[in-house]
């Protein structure tokens, strides 16, 4: 899938552009790039302008030494998309797509700049902040990672991020979400666990955010339960709730035409 490359700020940022119509970014997760939407990619650009960038320290964009340093807050990969947004002459709002960490950024993004927002949808995701335990296991990874590369990553996360039954019967996505951890940097890595652990809790504003939304959750979901995500799509004025079967935390990968089918219907209901 073409990338385009731009220069911001000193970072290179890689962005898939696909598609034309009504802006739709999709805005991957932790530790992935673009590549995870491939399936939403293929189905969404046949109604929109669908724009995957590869966040700060991820896939194709890069990273400073800062960035791994003190970590990437969330408002600073937010900040990251709208300037590609900018780059790209964007002005229409945009329907804005978050999953896992993702979330965490489209939360940031819509209290940021609510002008450039049309509407949102949150996949797999959390609206409050680290507890103290889950702080410190994020530094600890960060510092893992630095120290010792990554090889552990994937056998520490991938229990947590499939369905039992897709680890059981389905190896194909079991070896596919490998490989996309081991695509990165320990460097990536460790700046996102750092800033993960920084990011507000954004609760108290989920009722100011008046867009039409959607609220999308794996059924065997063990990181951002159905229970939790329920009660986010409750907190928000406007928001539909949508379970997806046969799927854990990577609802886009374990259930792909579920999800894309969920986003088209919602897309066209706006």
């Amino acid at each position: 899938m073409a990338q385009q490359v731009m220069q911001i700020g000193g970072i290179s940022f890689a962005c898939v552009v696909r598609g034309s119509g009504r802006p739709l970014v999709l805005v991957h997760g932790f530790p992935f790039d673009h590549t995870m939407w491939q399936a939403q990619i293929e189905t969404l650009s046949a109604v929109c302008c669908v724009i995957a960038p590869d966040l700060r320290g991820f896939g194709g964009s890069g990273l400073s030494d800062a960035d791994v340093a003190d970590g990437v807050e969330m408002r600073r990969y937010a900040a990251d998309i709208k300037a590609v947004l900018d780059e790209l002459q964007i002005s229409e709002p945009a329907i804005l797509c978050g999953f896992s960490m993702g979330g965490y950024v489209l939360w940031q993004f819509v209290l940021e700049y609510p002008e450039c927002v049309a509407a949102i949808v949150l996949c797999d995701t959390r609206a409050d902040a680290d507890s103290a335990e889950g702080q410190q296991a994020r530094l600890q990874m960060a510092e893992n990672v630095m120290r010792n590369g990554i090889d552990a990553v994937p056998g520490a996360m991938i229990p947590k991020l499939l369905a039992a039954e897709t680890i059981a019967n389905r190896q194909e996505i079991v070896d596919q979400v490998e490989v996309m951890i081991r695509k990165s940097s320990p460097e990536g890595i460790a700046a996102a666990q750092r800033g993960m652990g920084k990011r507000p809790d954004v609760r108290e504003h989920l009722g100011e955010m008046n867009w039409p939304a959607m609220v999308v959750v794996g059924a065997e979901d063990a990181i951002s339960s159905p229970a939790e995500m329920r009660e986010i799509a409750e907190a928000l004025p406007a928001a539909e709730y949508v379970e997806i079967e046969a799927a854990g935390h990577m609802t886009p990968l374990e259930n792909p035409g579920a999800v894309s089918d969920a986003l088209l219907r919602f897309v066209q209901s706006l």
